[in-house]
């Protein structure tokens, strides 16, 4: 079956979550889902998992059969049942996959906007190019002068996209799916979020993005039960960036040589010195996972802002340079024009 996304995973872990909490049994609650769903994909995973909890007496068991939820919630709602706090693992894996939902929301929103934008001024180029150079090129015609320098090239270039329409047409086609794939398609994401790690502008923002999730697993493992080693080990698991992975693996190698968690995390360096603080309070007073819930709020906060302002950054810096190509394609035919025409006048 195909993986559920953050949105489904986030509505069926906070059905479930109110269902074990109101005293009902996992099969019977699959039952009451199965009545209220309709015939679709839903209803084939709810049958699913019906018929697996029916044979093995486990929901865990029944999660990890089912081929579309992730292994990290596979392997937490193993923890919950085994510990017998199913209904917390669920509210709580309700709670993360929305805000994994709502982060993938925010991404996908900050880079729709510059591609249309993108989009916008290559129609543009291409009309002015296509369309409008020709004609300047006729009034040069039939002035007796040939279109050269930079005016010409353009226009040889634009001759030459005008010959090959059916090429360009098919790679912007191309261009558009695999644009379209790398914004819905799980593996597109990944790579996505590779290329964003690396890339100057918004590597320190996928830096944030990571923290934030690494905070919100650490969070979700060690509310539902897990010791900061096994917290480690889970949350590991959710982190593609590259950089936060080998600074987690730093904290593991660090912990397993008697280093404590909070100087562990502090020579990391995954949180900046106020969350390594907090961190510390948090492991003294014994709410600690109350403390990685409010660190991954405040970076999702500072992940949107960090968007928002890129992104308004982007707006101008586009509309000047398209207004600029413009502005440089008109001016070099439109100067030799202006001078031809004052000296026959």
């Amino acid at each position: 079956m195909k993986p559920l996304s953050n949105t489904e995973l986030h509505t069926f872990c906070s059905q479930f979550a109110l269902i074990l909490r109101s005293g009902i049994s996992s099969l019977e609650g699959i039952s009451i889902m199965l009545d209220d769903t309709p015939k679709g994909k839903g209803h084939d995973i709810l049958e699913a998992l019906q018929k697996e909890v029916e044979a093995t007496g486990s929901f865990a068991m029944a999660v990890q059969s089912v081929s579309c939820f992730p292994p990290y919630m596979c392997s937490m709602t193993e923890l919950g049942e085994q510990s017998g706090r199913l209904d917390d693992v669920m509210e709580n894996l309700s709670h993360h996959y929305q805000r994994e939902d709502q982060l993938s929301k925010s991404i996908r929103s900050a880079v729709t906007y510059p591609l249309i934008m993108l989009g916008m001024m290559a129609a543009v180029m291409l009309v002015l190019i296509i369309k409008v150079l020709p004609v300047f090129q006729q009034v040069f015609e039939q002035l007796g002068i040939a279109m050269t320098g930079f005016s010409g090239t353009v226009l040889k270039m634009g001759a030459a996209m005008n010959r090959f329409s059916a090429v360009f047409l098919i790679l912007a086609l191309i261009l558009a799916f695999l644009i379209f794939y790398f914004l819905r398609n799980p593996k597109g994401q990944k790579a996505l979020s590779r290329f964003a790690g690396r890339f100057a502008l918004t590597r320190h923002l996928s830096e944030k993005t990571a923290c934030a999730r690494f905070a919100s697993g650490m969070y979700l493992c060690l509310s539902s039960g897990l010791d900061t080693e096994q917290s480690l080990e889970m949350t590991a698991r959710l982190i593609e960036h590259a950089g936060i992975s080998k600074k987690i693996k730093t904290i593991q190698d660090n912990l397993t040589e008697g280093m404590l968690f909070a100087e562990a995390l502090e020579r990391a360096d995954i949180f900046s010195g106020l969350y390594s603080h907090m961190v510390n309070i948090g492991l003294k007073t014994g709410a600690i996972d109350e403390v990685m819930k409010q660190i991954a709020e405040q970076y999702d906060e500072e992940v949107e802002d960090q968007m928002n302002r890129l992104v308004a950054g982007i707006e101008p810096t586009l509309v000047a340079i398209l207004s600029i190509a413009v502005g440089m394609i008109l001016l070099s035919v439109m100067l030799p024009l202006m001078g031809i025409m004052s000296n026959m006048g």
